[in-house]
């Protein structure tokens, strides 16, 4: 995971370059930028709009980074394994069948990335490439992005920036695009991975002990065996392996069950879907709760979105180390299966692909249409 040293001050030198036109101040010794607010402190990098850090306090009074990433900011564009952590991909979050869609009768094919699909928009994503620094405070940082026409195999140029600002014990998170000019596929996320324990639970690294309730999710997409969405809408049966709106429950709960097996799609046992929020689901409401019962811990999601994706992580490989922050001494620092869990707000999964859905007005936009994003997490004890 180490750079050599040219690689580091060719990165370094470049955001300085890049600061010094806008007259913006330069990150940390670090090579990250780092935002405060009572009860809680972020690092963020240019390179896709990253969150390196996030820390807040247990119940035990320590402050735990609570999000997954890299001590040095110089290896996320280098990075082989490319998790997308803490990322803004784009301008197409998560899957696109068969890497085809076809919009006002031409078809448009774009590079195969995960099997027979696109994800996130391609290799070529915005989760690949270095966003503008354009504003920075204590408390808020925005990122901007150009992506040209056919940058990805889409149609017509998009401009977009992302805030992220804090408050006592919340981040929020807004996101604009527009395509001036051409109508294209908009639809975006921000990548979060978290495990709330900060891998420093003594009984596990695994991410099952945490608890998660979704109150306004009642039905999700059926996948496949490479976790595209097959468009079919599956209302969620209450003690179903995909019941968190009855009640809260240990992401693990469903772990021993037999239909548990592929639940994530081939030979993957875990969770890598999308659950559909309610249509009544009332603004501002809590769609997502993610809480430790080992620190204390817990985690609030309110979003715009119509959906949000889950990643148990069953993927990691072990090649990934944590960062300094987290941890124990004297254990493995190595990111392993199923200890961590991605959560994304987003629209519905490749519905650029399933005009029945009636999803079309909420992820085609332009000529000069502004597709919008707003999140938040809310950090406090349970």
């Amino acid at each position: 995971m180490k750079l050599s040293c040219a690689t580091s001050i060719v990165f370094a030198a470049a955001s300085v370059a890049a600061n010094l036109a806008r007259r913006l101040p330069d990150p940390g010794p670090d090579g990250k930028y780092t935002l405060t607010a009572p009860g809680i402190r972020a690092k963020f990098i240019p390179y896709a709009a990253t969150l390196t850090n996030l820390f807040v306090k247990d119940k035990f009074g320590i402050e735990r980074d609570v999000v997954l990433g890299y001590d040095n900011a110089s290896y996320y564009p280098v990075d082989p394994e490319h998790p997308v952590y803490n990322e803004v991909p784009g301008r197409y979050a998560n899957r696109i069948g068969n890497g085809s869609f076809t919009l006002d009768g031409v078809t448009y094919h774009l590079a195969k990335n995960d099997g027979p699909n696109t994800l996130h928009s391609g290799p070529n994503n915005w989760s690949t490439r270095f966003w503008n620094l354009t504003d920075l405070t204590n408390s808020s940082i925005t990122f901007s992005i150009y992506d040209p026409a056919n940058s990805t195999g889409m149609p017509g140029h998009v401009e977009a920036n992302v805030t992220y600002f804090l408050e006592k014990n919340k981040w929020n998170i807004k996101m604009e695009a527009i395509s001036p000019d051409t109508r294209t596929p908009i639809m975006l996320t921000q990548h979060t991975y978290f495990n709330l324990d900060a891998f420093a639970n003594p009984s596990t690294n695994k991410i099952w002990n945490h608890t998660l309730q979704l109150p306004h999710s009642h039905r999700n997409l059926a996948i496949d065996g490479n976790a595209l969405p097959t468009g079919e809408i599956v209302n969620i049966s209450r003690n179903s392996i995909y019941d968190f709106w009855s009640a809260p429950r240990p992401l693990g709960f469903a772990t021993a069950r037999a239909d548990f097996a592929n639940s994530c799609g081939s030979t993957c046992n875990g969770y890598n879907g999308q659950w559909l929020l309610d249509s009544d689901t009332p603004k501002d409401d809590v769609v997502a709760k993610l809480s430790s019962n080992w620190n204390g811990i817990s985690a609030e999601l309110r979003t715009n979105q119509a959906g949000i994706i889950l990643y148990t992580c069953y993927w990691m490989d072990g090649l990934i180390l944590m960062k300094s922050t987290q941890g124990l001494v004297g254990a493995s620092k190595n990111v392993t299966s199923s200890s961590c869990i991605a959560i994304e707000a987003q629209d519905w999964v490749d519905g650029i692909n399933h005009p029945e859905w009636g999803r079309l007005n909420k992820q085609i936009f332009g000529p000069g249409q502004k597709y919008e994003w707003e999140g938040s997490w809310t950090f406090g004890l349970v």
